[in-house]
């Protein structure tokens, strides 16, 4: 291209040579005709005069001509040098430069453009034009791809950058010159961009690692102490956008006081010009905030502050935690001072103690503060010492929980304690602490064991109830099973109790029973006799049958036939009995119960006071119970069922409406022929075949969708059987039916008897526990008619415990009921469970109930089973309940 420049002006210079010759030659032409014809007038000498001077003005002429063209010359290689120094110095620069005409055609391009584009000189040919110097870069893979308007959008933008294949990026610059022509500069600025983009990317990096810092970031200038960062958690902590804060200084954010507080903590560490941590408050809004700082100072390249960096944190929270920390900690130290559980800490290593509570002292016999830091064998004689270390060595060894019982003699005597060791490991899972604590059980097992006997024996008369019945039934086949041994069970039922309560009242009623029980203790002699229930007495006798069973049936009945004088009235009863025998009718309790009880129908039927022996044709109960069965099936599908709801109440002197907490659900059977059958009739045969779990779940369904419907919210309770929890998924159908229903969980009152446990204890306690954590409340009803109540209770957190009608009934006609209650008032209390105590039918036990801190109350007395129609009132409907519905004490 430099050469190019050159040529145009070696042109320059002919043409100025060309016009000078040019001019001499139209000269000598145009002086030729009039010459020659002057000359032939002249004389020779005047000739040669005329020849020398033509001669002279044409060597002037020429001599000029050589003068001017020399000059040209001069002036060529003037420009060519300067051209050169031209081309050389553009062809220096770090950026490519192109040159067009106004024809677009190349004048100059020097080499950087040459290598941005792996051009040569050679690929520069002398016509070449812009859009073919485009083509060519096109061909060679130098055009950027992403535009097909190349020239257009650099020439109306003005530059441009050029993304080219293989990641080269070109910054162009494009002008017009006066002349029509142009001038491009490209620079690769390929390093360049890849420097932003990594320098864009490391901002939003670091940015993004600042925002998601869970501290308080915050960057400002030292010299006018705006802010020019906050990060996401200032953000949050400020309650102001980014740009709310950026370019703002502190008294525009904060109160003056707030403010003060930071400028204080800022002028500190420009101060000190190191890092600096100071606490202050910042008000926020309403709420005043304690911030835990961390202030550095960021210098410039001069070393002098530029830059104030915080990083903050809101302890408000924190500072608060740690005071309650602080108070829990006094308050457990407290408490563990106040239990009345002896607990004492050992570091395994020394076996020295390190804590004891007050409690302690009565173990330890001596004040706690001398035991701390000392071991077992400094304070307790070598033998003492020698037992106790070694149990503490198996528990350590063990790793496990160890509890014991054993006596400690103490102040107060010998005293029974239940010892418990817990090894506690360190972050290697090595044994570093002992904890050893002491509960006096001693008061415990004598209640458990007058629990014991109330599971056992009945409450009014303290004769073997039931199951203890049944234990000893099953405990004779045992025995006489392998052997030709017999024996006779009689079902005793006492006459006229009825007519007694009625005319003495249940006072008197409930002490003939007890004079009976005795009187029949001693007629049996070395027999079993139990009370299986109301006025029903269950007897077993050995001895050669059925002349033996004869014998004590015909002993009681001589005994009973005598007058009870009581409270100076002279009572008069009987009794008739069914006797069953063994082998002959049965080889299970169940059959010979069974059996002994068709029996004793038969003798009613047949004459009060007589005795009658089981015989096979007496099967016709049996059968008839096989169709009551199968009426019950039908009952079920025909819709023979109905619900009765009985009230439940706070205790209290008296019982208003307000009082009621709830309803339970209890079942009614109205048979087509048969009328009204008792639930004690059909429920036990429904629980024998099977059809309870179909029954079960029609009542819970029902009952959850009446009370769904009740305005007010009241509990409804729903007994389960033991044998739901067998079959099925219970579970399962508690949770569909709440939802069905609408019920909210935590009003469904799950009622259970201690047979749900008894045959699978895991099992039963596993369903359990899934069904509270459905919401619904778990109640233990009939409590105290099983011997295992006290383990179940320690085995579940159940809600509610309710205390069987026997002991209820006889409140205020032995203290021996009196007592019996308040000890499961005073257990469930304990175990921070309510009691609610059903049978109340007097004034007299309700007030007794109240008395003690009894929960709730169930009852005639407060209430009747009856359709909720009788009870609307009480759950929100416009209906009143009857007066014969409900009693109210």
């Amino acid at each position: 291209m430099t050469g190019k420049i050159g040529r145009s002006d070696s042109k320059a210079a002919v043409s100025v040579i060309a016009v000078a010759c040019l001019l001499g030659c139209t000269t000598g032409a145009h002086a030729e005709s009039p010459a020659v014809h002057y000359i032939s007038e002249l004389d020779p000498q005047m000739i040669w005069q005329i020849l020398i001077g033509g001669f002279v003005a044409l060597a002037f002429l020429a001599a000029i001509v050589l003068w001017v063209a020399s000059a040209l010359r001069n002036v060529r290689r003037e420009q060519q040098r300067r051209n050169a120094f031209v081309g050389s110095a553009l062809n220096h620069l770090g950026q490519g430069i192109v040159m067009l005409d106004d024809q677009k055609r190349v004048v100059f391009c020097n080499d950087r453009y040459l290598e941005i584009y792996d051009l040569t000189r050679a690929d520069i040919t002398k016509d070449i034009t812009g859009p073919g110097l485009r083509e060519l870069r096109r061909q060679r893979g130098k055009l950027d791809l992403a535009t097909q308007s190349f020239y257009e959008q650099t020439v109306s933008a003005g530059e441009y950058i050029a993304e080219m294949p293989g990641g080269q990026s070109v910054h162009v610059k494009f002008s017009r010159l006066p002349n029509g022509g142009a001038i491009g500069i490209h620079e690769d600025c390929t390093e360049q961009r890849f420097l932003q983009r990594e320098l864009a990317t490391t901002k939003q990096f670091l940015e993004s690692v600042l925002d998601h810092v869970p501290i308080c970031v915050a960057a400002k200038t030292i010299d006018d102490g705006r802010y020019i960062f906050a990060n996401r958690a200032f953000e949050t902590f400020s309650r102001l956008s980014r740009d709310q804060i950026v370019g703002k200084r502190p008294d525009q954010i904060f109160s003056a006081q707030s403010a003060k507080a930071i400028a204080e903590a800022d002028a500190l560490a420009v101060e000190t010009r190191s890092q600096c941590r100071s606490e202050f408050n910042v008000e926020i809004g309403s709420d005043v905030r304690t911030l835990d700082s961390n202030r550095v100072i960021a210098f410039n390249e001069r070393n002098e502050p530029a830059f104030l960096i915080a990083l903050f944190e809101d302890v408000t929270d924190r500072k608060s935690l740690s005071k309650e920390l602080e108070n829990a900690k006094k308050f457990l130290e407290t408490v563990l001072d106040n239990i009345p559980v002896s607990l004492m800490v050992q570091q395994i290593s020394t076996g020295r103690y390190l804590f004891a509570n007050r409690g302690a002292e009565v173990i330890l016999g001596r004040k706690r503060e001398d035991a701390i830091g000392l071991t077992v064998p400094e304070m307790l004689r070598p033998e003492e010492a020698k037992l106790i270390v070694s149990r503490d060595q198996a528990a350590i060894r063990g790793r496990t929980p160890i509890a014991e019982e054993h006596p400690i003699s103490t102040r107060d005597g010998l005293r029974l304690f239940l010892t418990r060791r817990v090894t506690v490991l360190d972050e290697a899972g090595e044994p570093q602490y002992l904890i050893k604590t002491h509960e006096d059980v001693t008061d415990r097992r004598q209640t458990e064991a007058r629990m014991a006997h109330m599971a056992y024996h009945d409450g009014l008369t303290d004769l073997p109830n039931r199951p203890a019945f049944l234990q000893a039934l099953s405990q004779m086949i045992d025995a006489c099973g392998e052997t030709s041994e017999e024996f006779a069970v009689l079902s005793i039922d006492l006459d006229g109790l009825k007519e007694v309560n009625d005319v003495f009242g249940h006072a008197i009623g409930d002490k003939l029973l007890i004079e009976v029980s005795r009187r029949v203790d001693a007629a049996v002699g070395g027999g079993v006799v139990a009370r299986l229930g109301g006025d029903e007495f269950g007897v077993i006798i050995d001895g050669a049958q059925p002349a033996a069973g004869l014998l004590i049936a015909e002993r009681i009945a001589a005994a009973l036939a005598e007058e009870f004088p009581i409270e100076g009235k002279s009572v008069r009863t009987g009794v008739t009995t069914g006797i069953s025998l063994f082998p002959r009718d049965g080889h299970d309790p169940a059959a010979l119960l069974a059996n002994s009880g068709a029996a004793l129908f038969r003798a009613k039927s047949q004459s009060r006071g007589s005795i009658s022996i089981f015989e096979p044709q007496m099967d016709q109960q049996l059968r008839d119970r096989r169709v009551l069965h199968q009426d019950l099936s039908a009952a079920i599908r025909n819709g023979e069922l109905s619900l009765h709801y009985q009230p439940q109440a706070r205790a209290g002197q008296t019982v208003v409406d307000a009082d009621i907490t709830g309803f339970e659900a209890l079942a009614r059977w109205i048979h087509p022929t048969r009328g009204f059958v008792p639930p004690g009739d059909f429920i036990p045969l429904a629980e024998e075949s099977g059809l309870i779990v179909e029954m079960g779940e029609w009542i819970l369904r029902r009952a959850c969708l009446e009370a769904a419907s009740w305005p007010v919210p009241l509990q409804i309770a729903v007994n389960l059987s033991p044998a739901q929890f067998m079959h099925g998924d219970l579970v399962g159908l508690v949770h569909s039916i709440l939802l069905e229903t609408g019920l909210q969980p935590g009003r469904l009152e799950l009622e259970i008897t201690e047979g749900v446990l008894i045959e699978d204890f895991d099992r039963g306690v596993a369903l359990l526990r899934r069904l509270k954590a459905l919401g619904v409340r778990i109640s233990m009803d009939d409590f105290g008619s099983g011997y295992s109540s006290l383990t179940y209770l320690q085995a579940f957190p159940f809600d509610k415990i309710k205390i069987d009608r026997a002991f209820v009934i006889n409140l205020g006609l032995n203290p021996q009921s009196a007592a019996i209650v308040r000890a499961v008032i005073g257990l469930g209390h304990g175990l921070d469970v309510a009691i609610v105590a059903e049978g109340v039918e007097t004034h007299e036990q309700l007030c007794f109930l109240a008395s003690e801190g009894c929960d709730g109350v169930q009852g005639y007395f407060i209430g009747r089973p009856a359709p909720i129609a009788q009870y609307a009132a009480l759950v929100g409907r416009i209906a009143a309940a009857t007066p014969a519905a409900r009693m109210v004490g």
